[in-house]
């Protein structure tokens, strides 16, 4: 399941995005409310958790256009306001939920699971090429001669690669897309996790491979 989680404390969004990656959501981290909007009019998520203050564009106003647009997602608001008013403009506005900070680990996942109990994730949960399946939900690597589980950051790489198959992606890009904007990892994490990739393709007899393109970037591509 997708998540697109805007909040702009970065400490906050970490540990959220930790919590989240660690149950096996996967977890789209924006910073302000204008971002956020453009995630979502994106489409591609399963739900949402919006902090009601935040740069640029404030929770509600997310959420209220939104609704406008006809996007049903399941919507979490995160707020540090306890007053009732601020909750009852959240639910008005179509918010599912409401979690006011501080909160404990176990009732944010308790809240999301029940918020999207009913939900269909908004895509297929197995991905597809050549003969390889990535499967979103277990986070399982699938070929011809087994099936291997991949680390978060393992994929998270794979689910970018095989959704934007024979495309070229810059290590920047995945730095910012897996990683985030704000993180302080050095550049050697795509790199390194690229190598395990290879390595978990070919234990499962993958037809496919990451290709390099020089100062360019890497790409999936089936192997002929």
């Amino acid at each position: 399941m997708r998540i697109l989680l805007a909040e702009d404390e970065k400490s906050m969004s970490r540990a959220l995005c930790a919590i989240l990656n660690k149950n096996n959501y996967a977890v789209d981290p924006v910073f302000d409310g204008e971002d956020a909007l453009t995630y979502l009019l994106s489409g591609g998520y399963d739900c949402a958790i919006l902090d009601v203050m935040m740069p640029k564009m404030d929770g509600f106003t997310v959420l209220r256009k939104i609704r406008e647009k006809n996007i049903t997602i399941p919507v979490m608001m995160l707020t540090a306001k306890s007053q009732i008013d601020d909750k009852v403009e959240g639910l008005d506005l179509g918010a599912n939920d409401y979690l006011t900070k501080p909160f404990e680990s176990r009732e944010l996942l308790a809240r999301l699971r029940a918020i999207t109990r009913s939900v269909t994730p908004a895509t297929d949960n197995n991905l597809r090429f050549g003969n390889t399946t990535l499967n979103r939900a277990t986070f399982e690597l699938s070929g011809p001669q087994g099936t291997v589980r991949l680390a978060t950051k393992e994929f998270q790489m794979m689910e970018y690669l095989m959704s934007n198959p024979s495309t070229l992606i810059s290590t920047d890009r995945f730095m910012e897309k897996v990683w985030g904007l704000d993180s302080d990892a050095d550049i050697n994490v795509v790199w390194t996790n690229l190598s395990y990739l290879r390595r978990r393709l070919t234990s499962v007899g993958a037809n496919v491979k990451i290709k390099a393109a020089r100062n360019a970037g890497y790409s999936l591509e089936i192997e002929e």
